[in-house]
């Protein structure tokens, strides 16, 4: 079946390369009909009669929609307020691009961890004093040691595997996932996490932001910590009280965290976060990588083929968990 589709992404990435899919999509379905929008005003008037729709759709352009069945989110995790009232109490469907990412957001986790293990948060600040110091900071030796993945879909089930070549043993927790998964020792539901907390070594979250997941790494959650683990975060930055693991940090209830998502965005210059003791600070660079705008936009092709002919669609979203 052909079908009415608009694009709007103003916002979004440039490598999603907007200007390229129509016509690759003309040749891919007969009788679609495309429009990308270069404006709001453009993308209310093109989604009154729309089908199908992909972008950043705000409140103001979808009460337009008269017609619409899918939305496909441009991110994985977007920020807090594209899923709105309207969008999660209609009919439409949404998906969104997760798992175009995990190779590449899995290794940088795997890099934080190492650098953990051999003491690097704590010689760097040592290198940029051009100081020649050796205080034997403690070495992980890592095949004795405990990765708590909180979020084991395709990000922590990537890491899960590259944890488990090192010798990790890996404790997971997903709500999505109930049975047994490869490279994961143990699985628990959210609701017995705490269980599992203090066994860790690191603690590594990846999960999305939701309203459940709204400030959960919190001081309660870190006191839970081994005073010798580690934290790292490259969900949502929503998702860590920035304050409270600063305080745990200064007072010793963890060894070190590792960051590259933040409840503010930059983090800014003067926050007592980038002086903490044991910190390691990326910004937001995590998913970064070749390939993405291929994934991106086989992965789109993909779902337009779907829904013209009436198959389900992949990576459709819980929209009222957001992900």
């Amino acid at each position: 079946m052909s079908f009415k589709l608009l694009l709007y992404a103003p916002d979004g990435h440039p490598e999603q390369n907007l200007e390229t899919w129509p016509e690759t999509l003309r040749d891919l379905i007969p009788g679609i009909d495309v429009t990308v929008a270069e404006s709001e005003g453009e993308a209310i008037e093109s989604i009154k009669d729309a089908d199908a729709a992909f972008g950043n759709i705000g409140s103001e352009i979808f009460r337009h929609a008269n017609n619409l069945k899918w939305l496909a989110c441009p991110q994985a995790g977007p920020s807090a307020g594209w899923y709105h009232s309207d969008l999660i109490d209609s009919d439409v469907i949404v998906t969104n691009t997760r798992d175009i990412y995990n190779d590449h957001i899995s290794t940088h986790i795997l890099s934080f961890i190492l650098a953990f293990a051999r003491g690097l948060n704590r010689y760097f600040p040592h290198q940029l004093k051009g100081e020649w110091h050796r205080p034997n900071y403690p070495i992980r030796h890592l095949p004795d040691s405990t990765v708590l993945i909180i979020g084991v879909g395709g990000i922590g089930a990537e890491t899960a595997r590259l944890c488990k070549s090192f010798g990790l043993t890996v404790l997971g927790s997903d709500p999505r996932v109930e049975d047994s998964l490869d490279h994961v020792d143990e699985l628990v539901h959210p609701d017995e996490v705490g269980v599992m907390i203090p066994r860790a070594d690191f603690v590594v979250s990846t999960v999305p932001e939701t309203p459940q997941t709204q400030n959960y790494f919190n001081a309660e959650f870190f006191s839970q910590m081994k005073r010798e683990s580690y934290f790292v975060n490259i969900g949502r930055g929503a998702t860590v009280v920035l304050d409270d693991l600063n305080e745990a940090l200064r007072k010793g209830d963890l060894s070190g965290a590792a960051l590259d998502v933040f409840q503010i965005e930059p983090l800014p210059h003067d926050h007592p976060l980038w002086t903490a003791p044991g910190i390691l600070i990326t910004p937001h660079v995590a998913g970064e990588g070749p390939y993405l705008p291929e994934r991106r936009t086989e992965l789109f092709l993909n779902n337009c083929k779907r829904f013209a002919n009436g198959e389900e669609l992949i990576n459709i979203v819980d929209k009222s968990n957001w992900f």
